[in-house]
């Protein structure tokens, strides 16, 4: 259940211009700690709003990419009139309701059903570009009867769309495996047949160019040897170029040697939790290595808040790297449309 709570901001309607150097502006719905954002920006968009529920995750996205523009509060609370028209309307929609690893009640849940409040805010700024980011699953949810209602709803509003499933590991040379659904959508028919999907490209990092195997990490990270399980990693973990997954009550091995997918649960309590053998035994990745391979900035640091709100925070953020190709590929078409190309 979300819930409602007041919204507040320092930010005005009117703070439509982008920033110098800066040719598009961008609002972020469901902006979490500033992934989508930090793609954009590094495409060179201008970000000039953003809104977020979670207040712990405004801590996050305040102390990295400031406040000017940040709202905190329940979209569905949101007076519209007080969003900035934007060229491009960005939504990492809450992925609960179709996840597999959820109960896959779609828009029979709360969750999903925020999928409407993207398209309120549509109907009354007509962003020229919309930029929708949700698990794999979103496709097949529902025999594909979500996801068609879903592309049904941007095509009544005008807008051409376009989805692909893409793989972290695949799309933005970061080892992790996590695929999810991209849409994009443009208002501009001449936009829309621009536009393509980045190609895929060779994954040359290992998890050792994430890891420093070599830096004992915080002793709350590692496993003792007389907790009950311990035998397991023991007799399971022995690829030291790889990240397993501990799973309530056995360790999973990932045989492609990269990180599993990392998810938002990974900190509350035992489940999907991943783990690595270093120089000082077996332990669990950091909440700084997590946001590594979900590719963030080096210096990009978290509040001072609890562990498990920081594996929740990387777990539910974006691949930072596959969303700044997929927006150079969108500014690239707009500016071409712009120039009569």
């Amino acid at each position: 259940m979300v819930n409602a709570m007041s919204v507040t901001s320092t930010s005005s309607c009117e703070a439509t211009l982008p920033a110098e150097g800066a040719e598009y502006t961008v609002g972020s719905m469901f902006a979490g700690i500033g992934g989508i954002c930090i793609a954009f920006k590094n495409a060179g968009a201008d970000v000039i709003w953003a809104n977020e529920l979670d207040k712990f995750a405004c801590m996050t996205y305040r102390k990295n990419l400031g406040s000017d523009y940040l709202v905190e509060g329940d979209i569905k609370d949101l007076d519209v009139n007080t969003v900035p028209n934007v060229d491009i309307l960005t939504a990492g929609f809450p992925c609960q309701a179709f996840s597999i690893a959820g109960y896959k009640k779609g828009f029979r849940d709360e969750r999903g059903a925020l999928f409407f409040e993207i398209l309120r805010i549509m109907d009354e700024k007509h962003p020229r570009v919309v930029f929708l980011e949700n698990v794999k699953n979103l496709v097949g949810h529902d025999n594909g009867q979500t996801f068609e209602n879903i592309l049904r709803c941007l095509k009544d509003r005008g807008y051409f769309a376009y989805h692909q499933v893409l793989n972290t590991m695949e799309y933005g040379d970061i080892p992790q495996n996590r695929e999810r659904t991209y849409i994009v959508a443009f208002k501009d028919k001449r936009d829309a047949e621009k536009f393509s999907f980045p190609e895929a490209v060779p994954l040359t990092k290992s998890i050792r160019d994430i890891i420093d195997a070599s830096s004992q990490k915080d002793e709350l990270f590692y496993y003792k040897k007389d907790w009950l399980h311990y035998g397991e990693l023991k007799k399971i973990m022995k690829n030291e170029n790889t990240v397993y997954q501990w799973r309530r009550t056995y360790v999973r091995e990932n045989k492609s040697d990269v990180c599993p997918t990392l998810t938002a649960n990974m900190g509350t309590g035992g489940h999907n939790v991943p783990l690595i053998i270093d120089d000082f035994g077996y332990r669990k990745l950091t909440p700084s290595e997590c946001l590594k391979f979900q590719g963030f900035p080096s210096d990009f640091r978290f509040p001072d808040i609890s562990n498990g709100n920081m594996y929740k925070q990387a777990g539910n953020s974006v691949s930072v790297p596959v969303v700044q190709r997929i927006a150079e590929n969108i500014l690239d078409v707009m500016k071409k449309t712009d120039s009569g190309m």
